[in-house]
């Protein structure tokens, strides 16, 4: 059996392995908060990671669809950019998961002399962190962006404010 096909075996437990990684970058109060609600409404930042790793995992499996991967990896780094971490703790959990790959199955692998499977599944880690790397730049830069529109309608308005008073003066005195 090949290593995608153990991993096949182990999805679920892989799965909840890789949220529980993702999870942990979070202070312990949320990580209990997040693990026991499973609204979707109430908490949607934990649903969220537990649907997008289950569902990465199975597109990694698959590696076919890089839209799709993409599309799935979006939702969790936007959760992760717009919460202010670092670039690389924010993308720490794509790395993470190539030592939850080696502690799971190195062992295993080495004894059945096929570690170059092993090799071969981080490429696709590798991958993923460089498409995780360009939607979390996009992202930052979409965020930035807004940032400044906000500044400049900020100071449009506060324009306008000065120049109804400097009118409204100017009325008043000339009335005098």
């Amino acid at each position: 059996m090949n290593l995608v096909q153990k991993m096949s075996e182990r999805k679920e437990d892989l799965a909840a392995k890789w949220y529980d990684i993702v999870l942990s970058s979070y202070p312990v109060e949320t990580q209990k908060i997040w693990k026991a609600n499973n609204d979707r409404f109430t908490n949607p930042v934990g649903i969220t990671i537990k649907k997008v790793t289950s569902e990465l995992l199975d597109l990694i499996l698959e590696w076919k669809n890089a839209d799709a991967i993409a599309q799935s990896l979006d939702e969790l780094v936007k959760i992760r950019t717009v919460q202010e971490f670092a670039p690389s703790k924010a993308l720490s959990f794509v790395f993470l998961f190539k030592k939850l790959m080696r502690d799971e199955f190195m062992e295993e692998l080495k004894k059945e002399g096929k570690l170059d499977e092993l090799l071969a599944f981080e490429a696709r880690i590798d991958n993923l962190g460089l498409i995780a790397f360009d939607i979390y730049t996009k992202n930052r830069d979409l965020i930035a962006q807004m940032r400044i529109e906000e500044v400049k309608r900020s100071h449009h308005m506060l324009l306008r404010r000065v120049n109804k008073i400097e009118d409204a003066s100017a009325k008043g005195a000339g009335q005098v």
